[in-house]
């Protein structure tokens, strides 16, 4: 799933590109993603693109008119293309949900594998009619995002500080792989419960997320859409390298698995060399 870094990266590679631009033509290909219907998709049509925001892990198309608001989930991706295919999308025949095309032949489709569909598009007048976006938690990339508004959500309610992390409503962008790697960075416990962690913990949790997702924009920046998931691959410590040797420490990468995706750690650098228990409902390490 592409998180705050990717979906930065694709905002700033969009905007370079369509600033200006005049949108041509939109194609529904999957009517199951488009989550709106006033205004109609048409409504962009001949609308200039004045940028592209981000809202945690959704992209914002910002027009004359409304805006194009997606949501790539876990298997979708945007597609760009200098010179967008003269081929009419074809509903149901192909993996792309929406086709945006511009005043000079270029665009982007956005595509979802899978047969789990989670890919969600919206036209609307305001991103805030966008209820998952009016709920967003606080952007880690905002100056609103300090170690005393960290310390206020870890003490809010006690839950495993890798629960906080991934949690939209509480903290904007980050999901499964990046708190992954925050965690390791920051030699803290998955299961860690946020109400116990000292203060200078919660200082320590903070710079390392800065200085994880700051250097995953950095390396972002400037890549094309094609290149973006690839990139994020490579820079992964942790998360995706299960059995492979830690970087920091040498010792195994271990994984804890779900119902619906798993988690990596190393028990070295984490949580002191003990194990976490793998297997489904158990009673996980604090």
């Amino acid at each position: 799933m592409p998180e705050l870094p990717e979906v930065e990266g694709l905002a700033r590679f969009l905007t370079r590109r369509l600033s200006g631009r005049r949108v041509a033509a939109v194609s529904v290909g999957a009517i199951s993603a488009l989550k709106t219907f006033d205004p109609a998709p048409d409504a962009l049509v001949g609308e200039e693109v004045v940028g592209v925001d981000r809202h945690g892990k959704w992209l914002d198309l910002v027009t004359t008119g409304p805006h194009l608001v997606f949501h790539l989930s876990r298997a979708g991706w945007l597609r760009w293309s200098e010179a967008l295919p003269a081929t009419p999308v074809r509903p149901g025949r192909s993996p792309i949900a929406l086709r945006v095309r511009f005043d000079d032949g270029s665009g982007f489709d956005l595509t979802e594998q899978g047969t789990r569909k989670r890919l969600a598009v919206h036209v609307v007048r305001d991103p805030a009619d966008v209820a998952m976006v009016a709920s967003l938690g606080v952007d880690p990339l905002d100056a609103q995002f300090t170690v005393a508004r960290l310390a206020e959500l870890a003490a809010a309610r006690n839950q495993q500080v890798k629960g906080l992390l991934r949690d939209q409503h509480q903290i904007a962008g980050i999901g499964n792989a990046y708190s992954d790697e925050i965690l390791h960075a920051a030699r803290m416990s998955p299961f860690a419960l946020s109400q116990r962690l000292a203060p200078e913990e919660v200082e320590r949790l903070h710079g390392v997320i800065l200085e994880v997702l700051g250097g995953a924009v950095a390396e972002a920046d400037g890549k094309p859409a094609a290149e973006l998931k690839d990139a994020k691959r490579r820079g992964m410590q942790v998360h995706g390298r299960t059995g492979e040797t830690c970087p920091v420490c040498g010792d195994v990468v271990r994984e804890v698995s779900f119902a619906d995706s798993s988690l990596q750690y190393c028990a070295t650098c984490q949580t002191g060399g003990k194990p976490l228990a793998d297997r489904r409902m158990s009673r996980l390490l604090r």
